[in-house]
């Protein structure tokens, strides 16, 4: 019998090969003899890093850079030599949850630290990269991650913008020929699971503005500045999809990605999955157990659980699916093809309790569904 282990993160409680390691141990209890194969997974938010590294014997990479705000942090990325690899979190650098929510300013929340985190991969040799978009504090259209590359937003002066999005309305020209010149000769791949607009009532200011701490005033605000940073660029590219979808990811960001540095944008697991090897890991196997912290019926709107299961199904192989909590809702997911899903800890657990003994949980669950088996 052969198995695959690919789980996401179990937040706040076990990384993906924490997880693994745990669904290792339950299998080998109840199997000793079965194939078990572990294959890390994330959706291109967090976690996305460590699946990677840890999938591809990669190693981590600390950078000094901007966060959000312009202040230091240390932010990591990954990096895989052998194929000059390099698998980036926006959110190591711009995330929202670097920053406390007294100190949050989307007006002024740059990406110029993800340029950083680019930059300092093209230092070390990276030709190909993964860069996982998700749980930014930005609404700057990618601005402030390209002029960590090279390039210039300027207002009718001829003088830079300030860091944000809240500037962005002023924007008169945008110069590239600064751009790094080692942009041209690599490969970006984008993953993300948001499929908004850069622009209207489903894009990037309206929807994930409010979350970040913008009131009406300033999403109109924000609106109007991305509007104008699509005009530009249009100009400037001639021609530019700020309708795309995804393009609204990370405050914009996969807009500037795809239309400044020619990057393809893929929902994150299946970016993920092709990274790590997954589709070469489920070739002959029977089973596969995958999760996550939780699941419900969002969990089929791409993320890792669901990404997992339809490959695996199109492999022929047969789908388990854990989860610390599962959902009442979660059920629509036996009508895609999964199996079972299994919560790992008894209902009514308090959290804190269930989140220490989450590996614990995790490896009991998966013993007693082997040996059901």
């Amino acid at each position: 019998m052969k198995i695959v282990l690919a789980p996401d993160s179990f937040k706040e409680s076990m990384t993906a090969s924490e997880a693994v390691a745990a669904m290792r141990a339950g299998v080998t209890e109840v199997l000793p003899d079965a194939e078990v194969i572990g294959v890390p997974m994330a959706d291109g938010g967090e976690g996305t890093v460590d699946a990677v590294v840890d999938a591809l014997h990669g190693e981590h990479v600390e950078v000094p850079v901007a966060d959000a705000l312009g202040r230091t942090v240390t932010a990591r990325y990954g990096y895989v030599p052998l194929r000059q690899l390099a698998a980036i979190e926006m959110a190591a650098a711009a995330g929202l949850e670097l920053i406390a929510p007294a100190d949050r300013n989307i007006m002024s929340a740059s990406t110029f630290g993800v340029g950083q985190l680019i930059r300092a991969a093209l230092d070390r040799g990276a030709e190909d990269f993964l860069i996982g978009l998700g749980g930014s504090a930005t609404n700057d259209g990618g601005t402030g991650m390209l002029t960590a590359l090279g390039a210039a937003f300027l207002d009718a002066d001829g003088k830079p913008l300030a860091p944000g999005g809240g500037d962005l309305e002023r924007l008169e020209r945008i110069d590239v020929t600064g751009l790094d010149p080692r942009l041209r000769d690599i490969r970006i791949r984008v993953a993300s699971d948001v499929t908004a607009p850069l622009l209207g009532p489903s894009g990037a200011s309206a929807v994930f503005g409010p979350q970040k701490g913008a009131g009406p005033d300033g999403v109109a605000r924000l609106e109007a500045g991305l509007a104008r940073l699509a005009t530009v660029a249009s100009a400037t590219l001639g021609g530019t999809q700020p309708q795309r979808p995804g393009a609204g990811a990370a405050g914009g960001v996969g807009f500037a990605l795809v239309e400044f540095l020619c990057a393809v944008s893929r929902p994150g697991v299946e970016e993920v999955a092709e990274t790590v090897g997954l589709e070469r890991a489920l070739h002959g196997a029977d089973w596969v157990f995958t999760g996550e912290g939780s699941v419900d019926a969002q969990t089929v709107m791409g993320k890792t659980p669901f990404g997992v299961a339809r490959a695996a199904l199109r492999a022929g192989a047969r789908v388990v699916i854990f989860a610390g909590r599962v959902a009442p809702d979660a059920a629509v997911l036996l009508d895609h093809g999964v199996e079972r899903l299994v919560a790992i800890t008894a209902e009514g657990t308090p959290i804190e309790r269930a989140l220490r003994e989450g590996a614990q949980s995790l490896t009991r669950a998966t013993a007693e569904v082997c040996r059901s088996l």
